[in-house]
């Protein structure tokens, strides 16, 4: 029997009950379904055809390669989380890590921020997701009635979460299936029948930059790849509800990288050299050039089954996104470190998923989307936040584990970096830190002031509330649950490996008879 398929065990819940916890969680999310859950998080679909045409227009054709470099440093992050996640698999995802690397005040930061981000991408991601919605229907909608299809798609896959454990994993099973076969399907049949560009116009920048300099340009457009290549975390805020989460979790998160990267990466080529006119695209003459490719390769009723597709992604990308925001909740309130905790820590006894916390995570998003209404443009802003707060809320983690190590963190789960930790560690965040850098660096002077710095005001005003909720508040200081204990854990593997061994000889001595 390999352990990353075995059955919920005595184990796993040794396992978090010397980490302080118990759980009431369904452990049923299979190592498959939750690299599902993750991939349709990623969802490169949804990233890719997302911002297509922003990345090709200010970086041409050679911004393909940043979807390469992007998830090369990004796979640097998702080595480092988990070797943290298999020694601390609990519900909730950064908040927890960071209060076992570093201690509450850090933690609490650090999920404040990746809370609101969840909460903008939610938004964002429904929001980009509702003129698919129209086009399936064939009907031309308004601003505002995207506005709406937006909310209800929002309202739609928050009932579908509060169904239960296994009906998400299913979903995002259904997703997964549906996005890779449509992302490779229709990525090879472009490459191999609808091609209009040589390979060669991957090297050829058209001239942009500034002062006769391409590395602006390029580095602009990286910003595309960035906003395609999170989701892998997703995978550990279910720990609680996945069997043997210390092999399976760092596991599926791997798998989110290597395949959901490798579909981006896929989806993007095929694209770029199936477009018929690229300089139509980059004067701007052509401003949706993924519709222009697919309906010129596949006619009406081509492009409408890709959309029917690519709309597939957008909901599974949201119940992913929720699933993830609700735990997060979930992991913050059962420590009693936020508002409402007596309500978001419950687990309904049906279903075994946290209710109340899946609500806020349908209500906040809605409102947020709703805005849009009223506030054009602010809302862009707002939803801008989602990728510039995920990096922010990744590198916390990341300066917790340097931080935990230099203290003598030694990683006790069972997926461990071994003599790579500090390389890959400081790696990881020298990456971090410099795409943080690119993503908020102004670059639209003669943009309205809250579009070109609309990243690092809405990461601004994040931090500065929540810090004064901190310090007004002091959340941190309720509940019992440890914190900042990682350097001191070190025998815990020891036992859970003695505990995981016996079971597994009584299973085979079970298959024997």
């Amino acid at each position: 029997m390999r352990i990353e398929d075995s059955k919920p065990s005595e184990a796993d819940s040794a396992q978090l009950l010397a980490l302080g916890y118990t759980s009431k969680f369904d452990r049923s999310i299979s190592l498959w379904e939750n690299f599902a859950l993750g991939f349709t998080y990623l969802s490169p679909v949804v990233g890719v055809y997302t911002v297509f045409a922003l990345a090709l227009t200010t970086g041409g054709p050679p911004m393909f390669w940043t979807y390469i470099g992007v998830g090369l440093g990004q796979l640097l992050v998702c080595l480092v989380f988990g070797e943290i996640v298999s020694q601390f698999p609990i519900a909730g995802g950064l908040y927890p890590w960071a209060r076992r690397l570093v201690g509450k005040r850090w933690a609490w930061m650090a999920g404040w921020v990746y809370l609101w981000a969840l909460c903008t991408t939610i938004a964002a991601v429904a929001v980009g997701g509702a003129p698919y919605v129209a086009q399936v229907m064939g009907v031309e909608i308004s601003h505002a009635g995207e506005i709406w299809i937006a909310v209800a798609m929002i309202a739609g896959t928050t009932l579908l979460n509060v169904s239960g454990t296994r009906l998400l994993a299913r979903a995002a099973m259904i997703g997964f299936v549906c996005e890779l076969i449509g992302a490779v399907a229709v990525g090879s049949y472009l490459l191999l029948f609808a091609r209009h560009q040589p390979f060669s116009i991957l090297f050829h920048t058209f001239n942009l930059g500034s002062n006769g300099h391409y590395l602006s340009a390029f580095l602009a457009s990286s910003v595309g790849a960035m906003f395609a290549y999170y989701g892998f975390e997703a995978c550990g805020d279910v720990a609680e509800e996945t069997p043997n989460p210390g092999i399976a979790i760092p596991k599926a998160m791997r798998m989110t990288i290597y395949i959901g990267g490798a579909a981006a990466i896929l989806v993007c080529l095929a694209l770029l050299l199936a477009v018929p006119d690229m300089g139509a695209v980059l004067s701007g003459k052509d401003v949706d050039p993924v519709v222009t490719v697919l309906r010129l390769a596949l006619g009406a009723f081509g492009l409408r089954a890709v959309v029917a597709i690519v709309l597939v992604s957008f909901f599974s990308c949201l119940l992913s996104l929720q699933a993830a925001t609700s735990r997060l909740l979930f992991g913050y309130a059962r420590d009693e470190m936020i508002f409402g905790a007596n309500y978001l820590n419950r687990l309904s006894t049906h279903t075994h998923v946290p209710v109340v916390a899946l609500l806020v995570s349908g209500l906040v998003p809605a409102f947020i989307a709703l805005t849009g209404l009223f506030l054009q443009d602010a809302v862009r802003t707002i939803v801008v936040f989602g990728a510039a707060g995920i990096y922010v809320s990744f590198q916390m983690i990341v300066l917790a584990a340097l931080i935990a190590r230099a203290k003598g963190w030694k990683p006790a789960g069972d997926f461990r970096l071994g003599a790579w930790a500090w390389p890959v560690n400081m790696a990881a965040l020298a990456y971090g830190l410099s795409a943080i850098v690119n993503m908020v660096w102004p670059r639209s002077p003669l943009d309205p002031w809250y579009q070109n710095y609309g990243m690092i005001l809405t990461t601004v005003v994040v931090l500065v509330c929540g810090l004064i909720y901190m310090i007004l508040g002091r959340p941190y200081e309720r509940g019992t649950a440890p914190s900042g204990d990682a350097p001191h854990l070190h025998h815990t593997r020891i036992e859970i490996q003695k505990r995981r061994r016996k079971e597994e000889d009584l299973g085979v001595a079970g298959n024997n008879i």
